[in-house]
């Protein structure tokens, strides 16, 4: 009996030891989930129709990038930017031929302060019509996906609900993991029990759904972190290794000027700290649009390329392509003056880090692996938005009247400190994610203290 006795004392105590720790992680998870969802539901959202950016682009401004067929030769180049300037007078600073047969061309032409697109029949020369640059549906989409929208400090915020995201799958999975409930029964492991009225068929729900699409969340988190405000700008410029943006032994020996790639035109990210090369002015004029165009066509650039035109004597060609397949992608820097190229770059220049972080943002726009990569990343936005909502449901069912309903303190109250300890590792990795998680422990004893303080009273 004695010893009966003495064994049920150390279970009890490694019982309520476990408890402390499951309300511990329970209640970070329930934190990040108040932090992170509200953006997640509009990143999901965001998410899922900028997979589909070129078919939504396409039906959107079907009369101004479709054109019909004709047996006639495209005009040049010239003649279709001389088309958009007489309509739209200004200075041509880009210019995209036509992707295929039935695409028009695009020409971007600054207007005083502000650029617009003009879409040109490559057959006629007819001028088609036009939208402010970076205007389109699918551009404010991408804007609102990363709160660029709202400005520099709100895009931060995407980086702190990134590093939250992945503290949200990791303590997730946590409370997820197979354990005996009471009476010896398991659920919500792979099965959804209960009605849609209980509690519990929204508990399952939510936990055998995150299950199975936590891994894909978190690799959405961390293929969207390069762009982030702080994190994605210092670690650019790690992986570049140089403030010239090149993978090492691709550039050229020619003169470099000040301005960087990114502030031409759009470019990936292992490219956005590039320098453009310059030209040098020597007897004679610019070879001109048309041979330049010539000369990117000779040398393979993938269909649907862009052109940034020279902006001054010492300004270069430059043509731009990042279609779907990786392998494709590329740029090339023409001297203006001999059509020399000046640097010439590919995917397959990029070291391993650029290469492994290209191909991971590639899967995370749907692009890398065609309509089965579109289908899997939209049922993954899909299923983000369920969690949201049913997070929201059980939250709603659970929650005591008058109260935010965080969940209740573990017992030994060292645990929370533990978990909160693990926890920062994320923040050493995420500076503003470590920066709120001890903001969030700051308001969580605020909130702790505070009720302590009542209770007395």
């Amino acid at each position: 009996m004695t010893e009966t006795l003495l064994g049920a004392v150390p279970s009890r105590a490694a019982a309520i030891s476990s408890l402390s720790v499951y309300r511990a992680v329970w209640r970070w998870h329930f934190y990040a989930g108040l932090l992170a969802l509200p953006f997640l539901i509009i990143l999901a959202v965001t998410g899922a129709a900028y997979l589909y950016k070129d078919e939504i682009d396409n039906f959107v401004y079907r009369d101004l990038k479709h054109v019909e067929v004709q047996l006639a030769e495209r005009a040049a180049p010239s003649a279709l930017i001389d088309a958009a300037l007489a309509a739209y007078p200004g200075t041509a600073v880009k210019y995209l031929p036509p992707a295929d047969p039935e695409a028009s061309a695009e020409i971007t032409v600054k207007t005083g302060r502000d650029k617009v697109s003009v879409f040109v029949d490559p057959y006629t020369g007819r001028v088609l019509g036009d939208i402010p640059d970076k205007g389109s549906v699918m551009w404010v989409v991408r804007q609102l996906h990363s709160l660029a929208w709202f400005g520099p400090v709100a895009n931060g915020i995407i980086e702190i609900v990134g590093g939250w995201t992945i503290l949200l799958v990791g303590t997730g999975i946590f409370l997820w993991w197979p354990r005996k409930r009471e009476g010896g029964a398991e659920g919500g492991v792979v099965t959804v029990r209960g009605t849609r009225r209980q509690r519990v068929f929204w508990r399952d729900l939510h936990a055998v759904t995150g299950i199975f699409v936590g891994a894909f969340i978190v690799f959405l988190a961390v293929t969207g972190m390069p762009w982030s405000v702080f994190w994605g700008s210092y670690v650019n410029q790690w992986a570049n290794s140089s403030n010239y943006g090149y993978p090492s032994g691709v550039r050229t020996d020619v003169p470099m000027s000040d301005e960087h790639l990114a502030h031409m035109s759009a470019t990936s990210w292992s490219l956005e700290q590039a320098r453009m090369p310059e030209s040098i002015p020597v007897g004679g004029g610019s070879i001109g649009l048309d041979s330049a165009v010539a000369i990117f066509d000779r040398l393979g650039m993938a269909p649907g390329y862009a052109v940034s035109l020279p902006g001054g004597p010492t300004g270069v060609y430059s043509a731009s392509a990042y279609p779907d397949e990786l392998s494709l992608q590329r740029v090339v820097h023409l001297d203006q003056y001999t059509g020399k190229p000046l640097i010439d770059m590919s995917y397959a220049d990029y070291g391993p880090f650029g290469k492994a972080l290209e191909w991971g943002v590639n899967v995370h726009m749907g692009q890398e692996f065609g309509l089965a990569n579109q289908i899997l990343m939209l049922l993954v936005c899909m299923a983000i938005v369920l969690l949201s909502v049913s997070a929201g449901i059980m939250w709603w069912k659970r929650r005591p009247g008058r109260s935010l309903g965080v969940p209740p303190l573990p017992s030994d109250r060292s645990v929370l400190r533990g978990v909160l300890a693990i926890l920062m590792i994320g923040g050493v990795l995420f500076p503003l994610v470590g920066v709120s998680l001890v903001v969030m422990a700051i308001l969580d004893y605020l909130l702790v203290a505070g009720r302590q303080r009542l209770r007395t009273v």
